[in-house]
């Protein structure tokens, strides 16, 4: 079992503690297009987590995915119905506080597992990782699993590299094997790719999708998904979280 959210406060007292990874989900609530719910990163992050728990434990290695966190800075989908967005001294102190929480119980390793890629959103958690560097005695240390660094972005096919990628391919496969059933299939077959070049528009200024150009909340070519490569972006995903963590604290491994 993976999810600390499914253990007893029994099963929970005997599980943590210094030796184990805590891995924090990050997700966001906002539009992902007609064809994907609003919780389509909370699916993402907490996937590829599930998956990083498998692997650790190929390597001896115990850890546990944390409740997952729902929300992040959206204002990229401003204008869209069913988005909410917190503020960045907001997210800080929320992410600081579930850090605090985890020292208490002894956790001693946590990775933010992210699976909403907003600049701010991720320069928060980059923050928060930062001011949580080798903290010292009784203090966890946090590393961010960051798939918008080049090292792993290369990794994730060349829709995801493009940046044009909310709610397209990408992100349509891995809510296709995550969660099947909350992928509107009617919705999915009808819709065309959408190309907006996002990331040079990013670097003019352009600060919301539909400025942007993708008035459905969505781009990049979600008709194109598919479960089997929605199950191998997981994978490779996973092997981001895992493999951060293994790297940071190599000691771990028996």
């Amino acid at each position: 079992m993976t999810d600390l959210a499914k253990r007893t406060w029994v099963e929970a007292q005997e599980l943590l503690g210094p030796d184990v990874v805590a891995i924090v989900p990050v997700g966001s609530t906002e539009p992902h297009g007609p064809h994907l719910p609003l919780d389509t990163d909370v699916t993402i992050a907490v996937a590829q987590s599930r998956r990083a728990v498998e692997r650790l434990a190929e390597r001896g290695v115990r850890a546990v995915v944390v409740p997952p966190l729902a929300y992040g800075l959206t204002n990229y989908t401003d204008g869209f119905s069913g988005r909410i967005s917190l503020r960045p001294g907001t997210l800080w102190a929320l992410l600081e506080d579930v850090v605090t929480s985890l020292e208490q119980l002894g956790v001693r390793q946590v990775v933010l597992s992210n699976g909403h890629l907003e600049p701010e959103h991720v320069a928060v958690l980059r923050g928060v990782v930062l001011d949580h560097a080798e903290r010292g005695p009784g203090k966890a240390h946090v590393v961010l699993a960051d798939n918008t660094r080049r090292r792993w972005a290369e990794t994730l096919g060349d829709e995801f590299k493009s940046g044009d990628c909310h709610a397209g391919r990408y992100e349509t496969s891995i809510a296709l094997a995550a969660d099947p059933g909350a992928v509107r299939a009617d919705e999915l077959g009808e819709l065309p790719e959408v190309r907006i070049d996002l990331l040079a528009k990013m670097k003019e200024g352009v600060r919301t999708f539909r400025e942007a150009g993708a008035d459905r909340a969505y781009c990049g070519d979600p008709a194109a998904a598919s479960a089997d490569e929605g199950a191998d972006l997981i994978d490779r995903l996973g092997r981001m979280v895992a493999e951060t963590a293994l790297e940071t604290w190599p000691d771990l491994v028996r």
